[in-house]
């Protein structure tokens, strides 16, 4: 029989040493990942390999009995089995099972609305990082005993660190038993885990049925991009041509299984799930639990084999035996042979059980799979794990936004019927959807039923808990009630839901704006910050309109391209292999949006996309960094802006983010004309159009709001939408016009990620060295009122009292929107010759009403 890493092994030279059964136990595959170019496949989980429920809760079944042996009876009664989602959800509570004595808990990446998080922590590898604990008893995660860690494989010990780390800060504990299937360690790493196990002063067990090691060989990250990129494909699901062999290397093959014929409707299964039966580990499963669940098992069993029409096993009673002389019941006068039930990501355990009892009822052969987040490619050899994959879209509004999910060797596996096992919460109308879930497996698959589990809702998780556990992440502060969910067009925001999610609050009703000069006035008079209020609303004349689009126009490709480079320098230095963009509103915003697009369009990534306030001298916002903090890695967010000018906000979040763990105090920026970021797509100061304008470029959105009144400790900053402006938005224009030049940069982009790489990019705040002089010398004696770059300037003539703009000689057609915004305050624009910028504005330094301009003219208000 061909190994199902044969494929991989002979084309990037990756193996499997230690264990003579690691073969028997792992197959492999590439990931669609630019991070990471192998991924092992367990032949025994029961995730992307279909495979007997009886073999697959068996193992875990078998690895718990051998915890409690190790621990004693009395330990393994005191102790909590705590399980990893998504992959080894099922596998945790297998073990839980074999253990007998102990609750179980497994985190989640979905959080529910009124629960706030007993503690989280982040798994550095995975697909998706950020992980919740979400206990209906938070008392669970301070019992005195044992902690029994559960995944799929310990291959570095990263998240076991992460967990232990996290969890031990909370309440410390002397015991910890780390249980995989297999223990994939490299000899450094098992030497760290035993300096930390000493550094904490505990013991630490580890329990796994094989261990070895993986042996990469130079450069496979490179080869393995290589290959998906040449058996990748972009074609539709429902449009692809058939998976294609490729035992030879002769052709690509596409990694979409391609549908038949839909061959019946889909039909609906009633379980009737008993009552307040938790339907997993999400919110702890207990003893008392599973003893419920044992015992219902046969009825729910015996319901599925009825609707498919299925045979007792020998010495089995028939389900719903027929009366005499009534055919069986069924969909089709042959009962199905081959079985899958199918679960649904973290829900695993529930269905994985069902598929055991019906195993144990009927003659058909059962197998278990669940579906997935993990982009992974597809080639049908029979060396190599992956043969088929089905694609459809999300279905149980997940927090993170829509995206891709994923059914691996379902279609192409000699089923004759599936059983779709989902909880309520997922049962949308997504998943019935054309396209949607059903849809597909009803394409491949001529029986398709569908039984949906009540989703188990704690006591009281529709209220605020109170009081607030700890935070997962140290220095974070922890609201009294539950933080909402992001903010996403059209209900906020003209850009499209999947674009970006605010981390805001909604003042639309609220009544913000000031006139210019009394804003101006407030402001210098220490009377009130920037951020308490807001300008009117600049609306730009026909000439400026055409300034605009013209901007666009000659400057969409030096914009693509310097998008390019950005997003390849994050790709190639962030560790995740799933980035979080997290844009500083607004400005930030439309850079996170073309940033997410061009790793979608190059290399098939969804990467998470928010926007969140920072406020010069105020922070950033506390409690969107907790909202992500629960929900993604610290260390996976890359926080995104528009430009650099002096580097104040660079400075601010530099200086905010120090009371916080996990997250990187730096920024990405498309352009840092100052010299004040090491991550930036160019240095040059050139009109960026989405500068030009306001919210009429950035989603309708206004600039963010800080304010006693209406920003209370337990909410996120505010901001307006501006519907009523959505005849003027060219929001979308000026995204996709950009986007549209994309694939004509990849040659410049490859060249300028490959010099930025290998080049000094440490700042030089040549940016800050100038502002300081030009401070001094023009008499302003006041850093904040001195504002450098093209975006900045910009910023000046639509929303403060402009003095005067200095602008660099030669500038040429990039400085021709701000002469005409000079032109319309008048403001005089005086030429400088030396000058790091393209232009300064500055701000009047000593306004008052009755301030006039450099020239003695009256300021008035756009």
């Amino acid at each position: 029989m061909v190994w199902s890493g044969t494929w991989v092994a002979q084309r990037l030279g990756i193996g499997l040493e230690g264990d003579a059964r690691l073969p028997e136990l792992l197959g492999l595959a590439l990931r669609r990942n630019p991070k990471r170019a192998h991924l092992l496949v367990s032949q025994v989980l029961g995730k992307h390999v279909p495979q007997s429920p009886a073999v697959v809760h068996g193992v875990g079944h078998d690895l718990g009995v051998r915890v409690r042996a190790l621990l004693g009876d009395e330990e393994a009664a005191r102790a909590v089995v705590l399980g990893y989602a998504e992959t080894a959800t099922g596998l945790g509570h297998s073990v839980a099972d074999g253990v007998a004595l102990a609750p179980y808990l497994h985190s989640t990446r979905r959080p529910v609305r009124g629960m706030t998080g007993a503690g989280g922590f982040e798994e550095a590898h995975s697909h998706a990082t950020s992980h919740l604990l979400l206990p209906a008893d938070p008392l669970l995660l301070t019992r005195p005993g044992p902690l029994i860690l559960v995944d799929d494989e310990f291959s570095t010990g990263n998240t076991v660190l992460n967990t232990v780390r996290e969890l031990h800060r909370i309440a410390p504990r002397e015991r910890y038993v780390i249980v995989a299937l297999v223990d994939m360690r490299a000899p450094a790493d098992r030497d760290r885990l035993d300096a930390f196990a000493e550094e904490i002063g505990a013991r630490i067990d580890l329990v796994a049925l094989a261990s070895g090691t993986v042996s990469l060989p130079d450069a496979v990250l490179e080869k393995g991009q290589a290959l998906v990129a040449r058996y990748d494909t972009a074609a539709a699901p429902d449009t692809a041509p058939g998976t294609v062999p490729a035992p030879d290397d002769t052709a690509p093959a596409p990694d979409t299984a391609a549908p038949a014929p839909r061959a019946a409707a889909v039909r609906r299964v009633e379980l009737d799930w008993p009552a307040d039966l938790p339907d997993g580990g999400r919110h702890g499963f207990l003893p008392a639990h599973r003893e419920r669940l044992e015992a219902a098992l046969p009825a729910m069993a015996a319901r599925i084999a009825e609707a498919l029409g299925l045979s007792a096993a020998p010495g089995e009673p028939a389900p719903g035996e027929p009366a005499p002389g009534e055919p069986a019941p069924g969909p089709a006068a042959s009962p199905p042979r081959r079985v899958l039930l199918l679960g649904f990501e973290e829900l695993m355990y529930a269905p994985l059980r069902l598929g055991t009892a019906l195993e144990r009822l009927t003659s058909a052969e059962i197998r278990f799979s669940t579906t997935t987040r993990s982009p992974v490619l597809a080639v049908d050899d029979p060396g190599y794990a992956i043969r088929t994959r089905l694609v459809f879209p999300a279905h149980d509004d997940p927090a993170d936004g829509p995206g891709e999910r994923y059914a691996y060797n379902v279609a192409g596996g000699g089923f004759d019927a599936v059983v779709a096992v989902v909880d309520s919460v997922a049962d949308t109308p997504a998943l019935h959807a054309p396209g949607g879930l059903l849809d597909r497996l009803a394409a491949h698959i001529p029986h398709v039923l569908l039984a949906a589990v009540p989703s188990h809702v704690p006591e009281g998780a529709a209220m605020p808990p109170a009081p607030p556990p700890p935070a997962p992440s140290g220095g974070l502060p922890a609201p009294s009630g539950g933080l909402p969910e992001p903010l996403r067009g059209p209900a906020f925001s003209s850009y499209a839901p999947d674009e970006v999610g605010w981390l805001l609050q909604d003042l639309s009703d609220v009544e913000l704006e000031a006139p210019t000069e009394e804003r101006e006035e407030a402001i210098q008079s220490g009377g009130a910050h920037y951020a308490e209020s807001l300008p009117v609303e600049y609306q730009p004349s026909a000439d400026y309109q055409r300034l605009f689009h013209t901007a666009l126009e000659n400057s969409a490709a030096r914009i693509a391209r310097a998008v390019g480079t950005v997003t390849e320098t994050v790709l190639a230095e962030t560790a995740s292999p799933r980035p979080v963009l997290v844009s500083l509103a607004r400005a930030g915003t439309p850079v996170g949006i073309l940033m997410r697009r061009w790793a979608q369009r190059r290399h098939g990534l969804d990467l998470p996309h928010y926007a969140v306030s920072i406020v010069r001298g105020r922070g950033i916002d506390a409690n969107a960094l907790r909202w992500l903090s629960l929900h993604h890695d610290p260390a996976d967010i890359v926080f995104v802006d528009g430009w650099t000018g002096k580097g104040a906000i660079t400075r601010e979040l530099t200086s905010a983010l120090a009371a916080f763990e996990g997250f990187r105090p730096e920024i990405a920026v498309l352009a840092d004309p100052g010299g004040c970021v090491r991550t930036y797509g160019t240095r040059e100061d050139f009109l960026i159009p989405s500068a030009c304008l306001n919210s009429t470029v950035s989603g309708l959105v206004s600039r963010t709001v800080l304010r006693s009144d209406l920003v209370g400790p337990d909410d996120f900053h505010g901001a307006k939408f501006y519907r009523e402006l959505a005849g003027a938005d060219v929001s979308g224009h000026f995204l996709d016009a950009v986007s549209a030049r994309f694939a004509e940069t990849h040659a410049a982009v490859d060249a300028d990620v490959k010099e930025r790489l290998s080049a000094d990019r440490a700042p030089t705040w040549e940016g800050w060295a100038a502002v300081e002089r030009i401070s001094e010398e023009y008499g302003i004696h006041d850093m904040n009122l001195v504002k450098p770059g093209v975006g900045e300037t910009t910023r000046v003539l639509l929303r403060r009292v402009p003095w005067k703009i200095l602008a660099r000689a030669g500038a040429g057609a990039d400085l021709d929107h701000v002469r005409l915004l000079a032109a319309q305050r008048g403001v005089p624009v005086e030429e400088v010759g030396e000058l790091p910028y393209s232009c300064v504005g500055l701000i009047h330094p000593r306004y008052t009403r009755g301030a006039t301009g450099a020239d003695g003219t009256a300021v008035t208000a756009l």
